[in-house]
């Protein structure tokens, strides 16, 4: 059994659900209808020009071609993750790409050409959508990590400074805020390991059941999804933050937040 085709004319059915909510939004004097207007256009055409993208890329079946877009993803995804990060130091992007891009080609090559064994191992159907799955769901973790540690340096001023005067080094006066940071990033992917299947058939094991497959192997499939964004968050969160800490310090060991 394939999945059922869906037109022109069944979304915008669906976009009339937006519609219902965009009169509610006037009628209630919330002030959304532009928002919800962009974000229902913006979906349309990034979406659209994505399925476009994939044809394409599933077509050329290139290395090169997959390998660059994912680069691209990660360079995105780094971007898009320290604009969450308030009050942070200056100069956090490479070492957050680097955190991303470490975790991120890790576990995707580990998953394609381990795990599931895919042949070739950079199957963009297979390496593209697992790979973005990690990207965007580590995105999370990390970003909440690192607004952690630094807002936890800063709540510990004092304490900081007394360390340091006292011969501490910037690990050692950290590593509390490390401990906290991490805790903060991995929370919500425990949480989530923990509901899964309880609450909701997650997207990976609906879009399977949609499709037409197994419901046992499509379970195997969102186990081994939940396991890869979970390894890659914490890989992901530890690295970043093992990269970043130093940032609150000077060269001489002065705190600077």
């Amino acid at each position: 059994m394939n999945a059922e085709t869906i037109g022109w004319l069944e979304l915008l059915l669906a976009t009339s659900f937006i519609i219902i909510a965009g009169v509610i939004s006037v009628f209630m004097s919330l002030g959304l209808l532009r928002s919800l207007v962009i974000a229902t256009l913006r979906t349309y055409l990034q979406l659209i020009a994505l399925g476009l993208a994939l044809t394409w890329i599933f077509t050329t079946n290139s290395v090169w071609i997959v390998l660059g877009v994912f680069l691209f993803m990660i360079l995105m995804t780094a971007q898009i993750l320290l604009k969450r990060v308030r009050h942070k130091p200056s100069n956090l992007y490479l070492p957050t790409v680097s955190a991303v891009f470490i975790s991120g080609v890790t576990v995707a090559f580990s998953v394609t050409g381990l795990i599931v064994q895919v042949d070739p191992w950079y199957d963009p159907r297979y390496f593209l959508t697992m790979g973005g799955m990690i990207l965007g769901n580590s995105m999370n973790g990390i970003a909440l990590s690192l607004e952690r540690l630094f807002d936890d340096l800063r709540k510990r001023n004092t304490e900081v400074n007394q360390a340091l005067a006292f011969g501490g080094n910037p690990w050692e006066v950290s590593l509390p805020s490390i401990r906290v940071a991490l805790m903060a990033g991995l929370t919500p992917t425990i949480n989530s390991m923990s509901a899964v299947g309880l609450v909701s058939i997650p997207g990976m094991m609906t879009g399977q059941l949609l499709a037409g497959a197994d419901p046992v192997q499509a379970a195997k499939y969102q186990i081994v999804v939940m396991l890869m964004i979970s390894a890659a968050t914490a890989l992901g969160a530890m690295i970043s933050v093992y990269f970043v800490y130093q940032r609150a310090f000077d060269s001489e060991w002065r705190f600077i937040l």
